[in-house]
């Protein structure tokens, strides 16, 4: 009898900051999001620090009431790691590791780790490792003893390289190693990219957790990895759809997150030739989460960094079965509206439905209203299709008479 092991989960506190730019309301979000970033890397949230500030303090970024308050707690539960919704200056990380005596983490650090745990190619491990060498470079002093040392000998005496500088070099000589890695991929990927033809390219985008790896897997009849959980698929996948008797590649992106790591983004640029060089996005949204528009915000940004906000986009709200309406008044908690009372016909009429003059609302998890976005999705492509090849008109018929 195999004997089932517990798992035991990394305790964890979080701290943020309530400030000018960023109210109530926004740190609690934030530290909503960080919590199910803690989750998703297999940590225990034990209680949440918040701060009201001006700015962050240069040398501890909280006050120093609030981290003895900290590390009081620490102490008293045995936790292990405190995670900052922010990220932290090397000076700041140094300083808050000698008061706290424990592990120190800030954003950046926990979304580097996550996306470390769940790259599953050679590419994708290699975006992170130079991710992570980036973001470690700056933050080298008094993290590890020396990698190696120099050896003596002729021509060799002298007052050499002190430690710190030696980690630097060998830290920088394995980015240049590992770019000119990611540059020999991209030119294959380039390659395999070429060899698709003229086909029509459909890119999915959107925030993380929002269903478009749940939305790939209905529309290809695929078996895209999909979990409740943040970056649940960091790697690119394609697929061939046909639709009616009209064939395109669909792609599955990494997500986008809200302080989205700088290293993070620069290291999957190339990742997101995908997106790049596709003929339509599939803008998915979580229309269930009570900050969808900064959502959309976020990932409108990223798409404005990497040259494609102008491309041709389909607004494709998801999760129409676990919308929760706010209620406006007490008369609405007598008779609360479900779910199941809002037509699709309703959801038209709203204002969400004039974004951009294209949008559509679907439930991938439950297949609703697939049909309509099935047939969308072929008048747009079938648009861009003949575009490209105007003889090819008679082929494929209007979106009114596919079944």
């Amino acid at each position: 009898m195999i004997e089932k092991k517990n798992i035991s989960l990394e305790k964890v506190v979080l701290v943020g900051l309530i400030t000018r730019n960023q109210d109530e309301l926004k740190a609690k979000e934030y530290l909503d999001e960080l919590e199910f970033l803690t989750y998703t890397a297999g940590g225990e949230v034990l209680k949440r620090f918040t701060q009201k500030m001006e700015m962050p303090n240069a040398k501890t970024f909280i006050g120093t009431g609030k981290m003895e308050e900290v590390q009081q707690f620490v102490k008293a539960n045995d936790v292990g790691t405190v995670i900052f919704d922010d990220e932290l200056s090397p000076a700041q990380e140094r300083n808050i590791s000698k008061i706290l005596n424990v592990k120190i983490l800030d954003r950046t650090n926990l979304i580097l780790d996550i996306f470390a745990q769940r790259a599953q190619t050679s590419y994708a491990r290699t975006q992170v490792e130079l991710a992570q060498c980036e973001y470690l470079l700056p933050r080298l002093k008094g993290m590890w003893t020396h990698l190696e040392r120099q050896k003596g000998g002729i021509g060799m005496r002298g007052p050499g390289e002190t430690e710190i500088e030696t980690d630097r070099r060998i830290v920088r000589d394995k980015i240049a190693l590992l770019k000119a890695k990611i540059k020999t991929i991209d030119k294959q990927m380039a390659v395999q990219r070429g060899n698709r033809g003229k086909m029509v390219r459909v890119a999915l985008v959107g925030y993380t957790n929002v269903g478009k790896s749940t939305l790939m897997n209905v529309i290809s009849k695929s078996e895209v990895f999909a979990e409740n959980k943040l970056f649940a698929t960091l790697d690119t996948t394609v697929r061939k759809v046909v639709i009616g008797n009209l064939p395109f590649l669909v792609s599955d992106t990494v997500g986008f997150i809200r302080k989205l790591p700088t290293q993070l983004v620069e290291s999957f640029k190339s990742t997101l030739d995908e997106v790049r060089e596709a003929d339509l996005l599939l803008h998915v949204v979580d229309i269930s989460h009570s900050n969808f528009e900064e959502h959309i915000d976020s990932v409108n940004q990223i798409l404005d960094d990497i040259g494609s906000k102008d491309k041709p986009t389909i607004m494709v709200f998801n999760k129409i079965d676990a919308y929760q309406p706010e209620p406006f008044d007490d008369t609405d908690l007598v008779t609360p509206r479900t779910t199941a009372n809002y037509s699709i016909q309703e959801w038209e009429k709203t204002w969400l439905a004039r974004m951009g003059g294209n949008a559509l609302f679907i439930s991938a998890l439950n297949k609703e209203n697939l049909d309509v976005f099935r047939k969308r999705v072929y008048k747009e492509v079938r648009d861009i299709h003949i575009t490209r090849f105007p003889y090819n008109h008679f082929l494929y018929p209007d979106v009114e008479d596919i079944s």
